[in-house]
């Protein structure tokens, strides 16, 4: 049997920004109308809590497809010339369960994770929204940049990061790449003012965006904090805003954006207004207030890497793109 090997590059190439938000739309979809499996993730930690390895198993229905992503999270990496996420997506066709492609997880993750933020943004923030700020100014900065010009008429970009000079440098190379001005800012509350778009992209275990800067109207992408001990928002900012999840199991067991205002008893789970499927599928509104605060807190699903692994394979096979192995075993 062979097995197809598709490399970082080769993923950019065969699934651009605006094709990725439609893919993960209709992935919401399929989630909503229950033709999607994935078990709560697993993660261990190593002792030193340096970093983590997590491996994650999903089905999808119609199309079928069938994988698991095993990734290794490092956050240190951000001081080497790693990338923190590395690893691979597997993929396997559900007829006899033969492995069909070995996908760089890296790559997928990256232009996934923003893409279900721009989805978010298409679904909560105002339509004539494009005052964005970036909190953070590693890979998921530049991702969500492109993301939310996929969605929104992007007119101004603010960036803060926790070490001002990656800041600098991230505006730098985003202007010439993204083709808007990039202003570095030393302040993150300054970063925020008056904008109405926010994505928070940080690795930070302590609030970075406080409730009381945000500004009517503003939608809020909350993306950065995917597992407990790390978080983002202060309290102000979860209980200002309506509320909306990934997933409802999956935040409230690792989202310490929500789960600490929980712990406090400041919010309860009422206070997540639905799931992206919810909105996907029009079961429950969205922006109900021009001058309403939205907020969409991701922790990233195994369904979401299955659903853009499959794309890119099939983008692969009508371009020819990818190394061929052999790989796996059939009866003599």
């Amino acid at each position: 049997m062979q097995v197809t090997i598709i490399g970082h590059r080769e993923v950019s190439e065969l699934l651009p920004m605006a094709e990725c938000v439609d893919v993960m739309a209709d992935m919401f979809r399929a989630l909503g109308e229950g033709e999607a499996l994935f078990p709560q993730r697993s993660v261990m930690w190593l002792p030193d809590q340096r970093g983590a390895l997590g491996m994650m198993p999903s089905w999808l229905g119609e199309p079928p497809a069938l994988g698991a992503k095993v990734v290794s999270v490092f956050p240190g990496n951000s001081e080497t010339r790693y990338e923190s996420h590395q690893g691979a997506v597997l993929l396997f066709e559900t007829a006899n369960g033969c492995l069909q492609a070995i996908i760089d997880a890296g790559a997928v993750t990256a232009i996934r994770t923003a893409a279900v933020s721009a989805l978010a943004t298409r679904l909560l923030a105002r339509e004539e929204a494009g005052d964005l700020a970036i909190l953070g100014s590693g890979t998921q900065a530049g991702m969500h940049l492109a993301a939310m010009q996929a969605v929104r008429p992007i007119r101004r970009v603010r960036v803060w990061s926790r070490t001002s000079g990656h800041a600098r440098r991230f505006a730098e190379s985003a202007s010439e790449r993204y083709g808007v001005e990039v202003m570095p800012m030393d302040d993150a509350r300054d970063a925020v003012d008056a904008a109405d778009l926010v994505c928070t992209v940080t690795g930070a275990k302590e609030p970075v965006l406080q409730g009381e800067w945000l500004a009517p109207g503003v939608h809020v992408n909350a993306v950065g904090a995917s597992v407990p001990p790390f978080r983002e928002l202060d309290t102000a900012a979860v209980v200002r805003s309506r509320l909306f999840v990934d997933r409802r199991a999956s935040a409230l067991a690792e989202a310490d954006d929500v789960r600490i205002p929980l712990r406090d008893k400041t919010i309860d789970e009422d206070h997540i207004q639905g799931e992206l499927a919810d909105l996907v599928l029009e079961r429950v509104g969205g922006r109900t207030d021009p001058n309403g605060i939205t907020l969409f807190k991701s922790v990233g699903l195994a369904v979401e890497d299955l659903a853009a692994a499959r794309r890119v394979y099939e983008r692969a096979l009508e371009m020819g793109v990818g190394t061929l192995m052999d790989f796996g075993s059939g009866r003599a």
